[in-house]
């Protein structure tokens, strides 16, 4: 027994020996390729698809790991990822085109140092691909690179048939005409295509009339048409790109049919000729009528309620300065006939003006819409005139872009009133008439002109307050009157409104049509 157990140790040493001296007969193997599949999301079914489309991809590799994968889609461009998948979106130059789709795993057998250059298989692939840390488009030592192994000598390839697809166009919840506007208006609209929306290289708009259309840039989101010369025969349209005085199309829109009902369209086009339908506006239930001025008068009604400020107006200037008024100004509704992006829009039109009459009876003026219209329209030559019920709270600010005081009273103080009673006198100077409210007026706030620009015309007589009661003002230039006053509750003088208004356009702003 001890014998054996001696034996076992010497024959197992004798069995290591023997193998150590015996030659290795077997050849290592080569690295070998990795093979690479690719197929369109979410399945490899083939028809025509549309431009934009998911492509994924994966890679086998019998003795390593796939690290990576080069792509092409002219076969002379490869472009490395590690990405199993990507959404492409593929240009398209007609209706009917077709791609083809290569991509090649990579495997990990790289040499361990970074590459200049890659070549396999016959195609230069480039440097090796590398984290460029530092911004300087260049690899160097440190940076993490891709170290490049075999590439999939058969790439793995797809061809795509690419249909396109029209565009669609349509105007923007923003854009809703009015009844009734004159041959001012601003338009927007969204337009898209699935094939994207760069490939959108037309927009076509017309007036009544499809076949009648300009051809604008295919960014155009956004116009103001603008008809300035309207008593002359055959006037077109100003097409203002983006609503901007500063890129104005260099040709005009023929079709307005002014008086009379309009209807604006719109239409795509992309890269191939591919078009959309023409869009209209306004719909089959809706009418959309230009008028004509008839003068360089406006009067803007910036009242929401019902009342008889209408026909007291109307009766005043049909008959100021001896009849010639007599329907020869506009009367413009700017809550009824509310016009879209009315930051352009509603400026423009009053500039189709010389003389304006705003006023307001229900507290609730526009004072906004005055703010950014008023100056610019004087500016441009423009006179104008308010009568404003102001709000029992208002931004002063918003009072101080368009008019020459530098504040307001506000409540409580000595210079804001909560009640003005009927029968309280107005006195006025410079000439002007002496008024007499007729009702009680709300939220009274006395104003301080500023004394370089303005003038004080109007203030009242109570011993309500101890303080200014000023509440009527004028530009000292004499192209800006505002009253703090409703016009038709302040004619207790029974005809001094009148002769207010004859004062204000036929004497200081010099009313001429």
């Amino acid at each position: 027994m001890k014998k054996f157990l001696h034996l076992v140790p010497l024959v197992l040493f004798a069995l290591v020996i023997s193998a150590c001296n015996e030659q290795v007969t077997d050849v290592l193997s080569t690295n070998k390729a990795p093979h690479t599949f690719v197929s369109l999301f979410p399945d490899s079914s083939i028809s025509k698809q549309q431009s934009r489309l998911k492509v994924s991809w994966w890679g086998d590799d019998p003795d390593g790991l796939v690290i990576g994968y080069y792509f092409t889609w002219d076969n002379v461009h490869w472009t490395f990822t590690t990405k199993n998948d990507s959404l492409f979106a593929l240009k398209i130059g007609a209706s009917d085109v077709s791609y083809l789709f290569k991509v090649a795993a990579v495997d990990n057998g790289g040499n361990g140092v970074y590459d200049n250059s890659v070549v396999q298989n016959g195609i230069d692939y480039g440097p090796e691909p590398f984290i460029d840390q530092n911004g300087d488009g260049k690899y160097n030592p440190g940076e993490k690179f891709y170290d490049i192994g075999l590439i999939d000598p058969n790439p793995a390839s797809m061809k795509y048939p690419i249909k396109n697809s029209a565009p669609t166009i349509e105007f923007n919840k923003l854009t809703v005409l009015p009844e009734v506007s004159y041959p001012i208006m601003t338009l927007g609209w969204d337009a898209d295509d699935v094939d994207g929306g760069e490939t959108i290289v037309k927009i076509n708009i017309a007036l009544n009339d499809t076949n009648n259309y300009v051809t604008l840039p295919g960014n155009t989101r956004l116009v103001m048409l603008r008809m300035k010369d309207f008593n002359s025969p055959g006037a077109k349209m100003e097409i203002l790109l983006n609503g901007s005085e500063s890129n104005i199309f260099s040709e005009k829109l023929d079709g307005l049919k002014l008086n009379d009902y309009n209807k604006v369209y719109i239409q795509a086009e992309d890269i191939s000729g591919a078009k959309s339908r023409f869009n209209a506006l306004p719909s089959e239930s809706k009418k959309w009528y230009v008028k004509k001025p008839v003068s360089n008068f406006l009067v803007i009604d910036d009242s929401q309620v019902e009342d008889n400020s209408d026909d007291f107006y109307k009766n005043i200037f049909n008959t100021m300065h001896g009849g010639s008024l007599n329907n020869k100004y506009e009367v413009w509704d700017i809550n009824k006939n509310k016009v879209p992006y009315d930051n352009v829009t509603f400026l423009e039109t009053m500039k189709l003006f010389k003389y304006v009459y705003w006023y307001n009876e229900d507290s609730n003026p526009n004072l906004s819409l005055a703010s950014v219209s008023a100056r610019k329209f004087i500016d441009n030559g423009g006179k104008i005139a308010f009568s404003m019920a102001l709000p029992q709270t208002l931004d002063v600010l918003l009072l101080r872009a368009f008019l020459p005081i530098d504040s307001v009273g506000v409540s409580p103080s000595k210079d804001y009133i909560t009640t003005l009673y009927s029968n309280t006198n107005i006195t006025g100077s410079y000439s002007y008439p002496a008024l007499k409210t007729t009702s009680s007026l709300h939220y009274i706030k006395c104003i301080y002109p500023t004394n370089s620009t303005a003038d004080a015309i109007y203030n009242f007589s109570t011993s309500q307050l101890s303080g200014n009661k000023i509440i009527g003002v004028r530009s000292t230039d004499k192209k800006l009157f505002f009253i703090e006053l409703p016009l038709s509750k302040s004619d207790g003088t029974q005809g001094n409104v009148k002769t207010l208004l004859e004062k204000i356009f036929f004497e200081d702003f010099g009313l001429t049509l």
